[in-house]
């Protein structure tokens, strides 16, 4: 469509045509009665032969936005949901929040109920369209978008489109909703348009501060035991490289962040410098700690740094001014993308490595040492959990390891210690976000398989988040788009998140001595391998941790026939 074409057509068609554009490839849509000039154009389009996204219908919004979220840590490609007006963008809204807080950029749609009663095509017709009336629908997640909009009278939707996914893409990247009334997605598209160019979206990440790199370099060399922290920094494959190399070259420890960890392969987990997830004793030992990509590097009230440490905090924006309060010490805030800040960081400790060979070699051997012990602590931990009843995590994470394919993506939801699990590639990783809004794992993994359609993609989930995840509507959807995945159920009967940290806040309590604590039992379990198989899936229960090897081959084997596949795998602390 060009520009002397798009003033006959309606602006839903132009809306669509923009999407093309800019590259959407895949939009998660939940229709209403607002969708009807969507519709509409999506017939104009295809009867003239233009090319349009590849729309998907998904039966809940939660489950549609965390597809697109899935979809994007997978590819690295942003994705669309589209929503029917208030109710819809409230059911999406804890799946925003799980975008926001992961600075995951997607757009979300919604239609706007209409706003004339009589005298347009689009008025309104139904008693939703009053009841669904409010007075600021963007304000129920305004706080969760980076921006929000309404669009207007007269203005080209392209153009707004294009805003909408170039504030996406810009660092820190994350969500942004575009409410678009029905009476003006009908009308035709306004003759005066602007000129949407062909370019990437997005700003261009700004570069770190060479001087402050500068500094952070001299630190780290005088540094006896300097320390890497990151969440995030894989999420650009590149950076998994670079990381490594930069940690072996100057002996420089990594490790991740507290629960839920990383949410990203930032290092392989076999590197010779990777100490695991949140070493306390090396956090409060360190004399130089950089926290990069990680909102919540440590946790002061558990183990913090050391008060003499050089604390060095470097992300596109190191206080993460969205979050309300956040009060973690620094010596040195830098501004900027951990790509650009890796390499330049490379540079500077290689300038002035010669004077320091000594104290590097010292360095590396002595992380070197402590990361083998901890990986034999590990492989031991694995080891004799393989015969536990009831079947212990670390022995799913074990049995995982050893049937996955290397290049196969977790996805991990309250599910089993990350620590345990062999991540040697980047994007092989998916967890729920800092907001933990609980529902996560069936969307992000279905949306990871549409976005790495050739590779294996496995959900480890809780019980308790799997009931949360919409799993009929999930599983209708593994279905019907073809996108089958292996969902293993961690069924242990509770909210295990809960019960531990009631006894983590009263270890002589009350509830500690409890029969049966309040609020977190979650028995009697429904069959949810009957689910799964109600809707043409494979699915088992395993119970014995004996049998788990081969029922996760017959599992994988079923996926390999594009068959999604569900194992019900009764874990330790499973109620009756």
């Amino acid at each position: 469509m060009n520009r002397q074409t798009q003033a006959s057509v309606s602006s839903a068609e132009v809306f669509l045509d923009t999407l093309v554009k800019l590259g959407i490839r895949h939009v998660f849509a939940n229709a209403g009665t607002d969708f009807a000039p969507v519709i509409e154009g999506m017939l104009a389009a295809r009867d003239a032969g233009r090319p349009l996204p590849k729309f998907h219908t998904i039966p809940h919004e939660n489950l549609a936005v965390a597809m697109a979220h899935g979809y994007y840590l997978a590819s690295g490609e942003p994705a669309a949901a589209m929503v029917h007006v208030t109710v819809g963008t409230a059911n999406a809204l804890c799946a925003i929040m799980n975008a926001s807080r992961d600075q995951v950029p997607l757009l979300l749609f919604a239609g706007r109920t209409p706003s004339t009663e009589s005298g347009h095509a689009g008025s309104r017709n139904a008693n939703i369209h009053w009841g669904q009336d409010s007075f600021d629908q963007g304000g129920m997640l305004r706080e969760y978008v980076k921006w929000d909009y309404e669009l207007r009278a007269g203005q080209p939707v392209d153009v707004v489109v294009r805003r909408a996914l170039d504030i996406a893409m810009s660092e820190p990247r994350g969500p942004v909703y575009l409410t678009l009334p029905r009476e003006l997605l009908g009308d035709a598209a306004p003759a005066e348009i602007g000129e949407v160019r062909p370019r990437p979206a997005g700003s261009i990440p700004a570069a770190p501060d060479a001087a402050a790199i500068s500094r952070a370099a001299q630190w780290i060399h005088a540094a006896q035991f300097p320390l890497i922290i990151t969440a995030t920094s894989g999420r650009r494959p590149e950076n998994v490289r670079l990381l490594s190399e930069l940690a072996q070259r100057f002996g420089i420890a990594v490790s991740y962040p507290g629960e839920p960890g990383a949410r990203d392969v930032n290092i392989p987990s076999s590197h010779p410098m990777y100490l695991g997830q949140y070493p306390r004793e090396e956090v409060s030992t360190a004399d130089v700690i950089v926290a990069l990509d990680s909102e919540v590097p440590w946790w002061p009230s558990v183990a913090p740094p050391g008060p003499d440490a050089k604390l060095i905090h470097i992300a596109p924006d190191p206080f993460y001014s969205r979050y309300p309060h956040r009060g973690f010490a620094m010596d040195l805030a830098i501004a900027g993308m951990s790509t650009a800040a890796l390499r330049m960081l490379g540079e500077a400790l290689a300038a002035t490595a010669a004077p320091h060979a000594a104290g590097i070699e010292a360095r590396r051997k002595k992380i070197s040492a402590i990361a083998a012990g901890r990986a034999q602590q590990r492989q031991k931990t694995m080891a004799e959990a393989a015969n536990r009843r009831p079947i212990h995590p670390a022995w799913v994470a074990a049995c995982v390891n050893a049937a996955k394919a290397n290049d196969a993506i977790v996805v991990n939801e309250l599910g089993v210690p990350m620590e345990l699990l062999d991540l040697q590639l980047p994007r092989t990783y998916i967890t729920t976000s800092p907001a933990a809004g609980l529902g996560f794992g069936l969307g992000g993994a279905l949306g990871a398989k549409l976005g790495a359609p050739d590779r294996q993609v496995i959900l480890i989930v809780g019980d308790g988040s799997l009931m949360f995840g919409n799993p009929v509507a999930a599983h209708h959807v593994a279905r019907a788009d073809g996108l089958p995945t292996l969902t293993i159920v961690m069924n242990n009967g509770r909210w295990h998140a809960v019960h531990r940290s009631t006894l983590g806040m009263y270890p002589a309590g009350r509830a500690a001595s409890a029969e049966m604590m309040p609020l977190v039992e979650l028995g009697p379990a429904p069959d949810y391998a009957a689910v799964c198989r109600a809707c043409g899936g494979h699915g088992e229960t395993v119970t014995e941790p004996g049998d788990l090897p081969a029922a996760l081959q017959r599992s994988l084997a079923a996926v390999g026939r594009g068959q999604a596949a569900l194992l019900d795998v009764i874990v330790a602390s499973a109620g009756p």
